[in-house]
């Protein structure tokens, strides 16, 4: 396995804070972005870039040596009311880590959306949308990681509907549906990233919760 240099945005939120000390562990190097006063909470090993995810030009020329761009950055528990804040912090962000792994000439870019489609939350996937097209347009190789709800530590309720998923995945009328909305845990989750890291793909790829479920038995081997 070859090592990566990774950059990662959102590395101290819910997930990045799981994937960084797994990049690490498998041997990656990993630079992460913070805002001033966040480099407590970077684990062991990962080296700290200041900056703002909203404004490229404040860590643009500190991606390099990088050669792979993992973007978390989101706003927490997303809500059907908060598309204002999709529009301000997901959608800027996104717009800014393109511009900013363009300009370092980074050669995968790995980014966090959600499933589609969905019948509820249009104004976070139409966000997401937007950011795939982004990428669709830079000219970046991509892989796009597309997750439903996400179990971990504060994130369990969910558990609660999982008799009502095992129904669905039953019936030939909802199957796909509830595979592609499906739970996925923490873990699960972060082994794609880490797959997506380390066997980047020729041509733009799409990981979606099917798939997530099966990698972290590959990584594991």
């Amino acid at each position: 396995m070859s090592r990566h240099h990774v950059f990662v945005t959102g590395a101290t939120g819910y997930i990045g804070r799981a994937l960084v000390p797994a990049l690490l562990a498998r041997g990656h190097h990993v630079r992460m972005l913070v805002r001033p006063g966040s480099e407590r909470r970077a684990p062991a090993g990962a080296q700290c870039v200041r900056g703002d995810a909203l404004q490229a030009g404040s860590y643009r020329d500190l991606v390099a040596p990088a050669d792979t761009f993992v973007h978390l950055v989101g706003t927490p528990h997303p809500a059907p009311w908060k598309g204002q804040a999709f529009r301000a912090v997901d959608l800027v962000s996104i717009r800014s880590a393109v511009e900013a792994a363009r300009y370092a000439r980074v050669q995968h870019f790995i980014y966090l959306s959600v499933a589609q489609p969905a019948p509820v939350m249009a104004a976070y996937i139409a966000v997401r949308q937007e950011g795939e097209g982004l990428l669709d347009r830079s000219g970046l190789r991509a892989t796009i990681v597309r997750p439903w709800y996400v179990l971990g530590p504060g994130h369990y309720w969910p558990l609660l509907v999982v008799p009502i998923y095992r129904l669905l995945e039953r019936l030939p009328s909802t199957r796909d549906m509830a595979m592609r909305l499906g739970l996925v845990r923490l873990e699960q989750l972060v082994s794609a990233l880490v797959d997506a890291v380390e066997r980047p793909a020729a041509a733009p790829r799409t990981i979606g919760v099917p798939e997530m479920r099966t990698l972290a038995g590959r990584l594991a081997a």
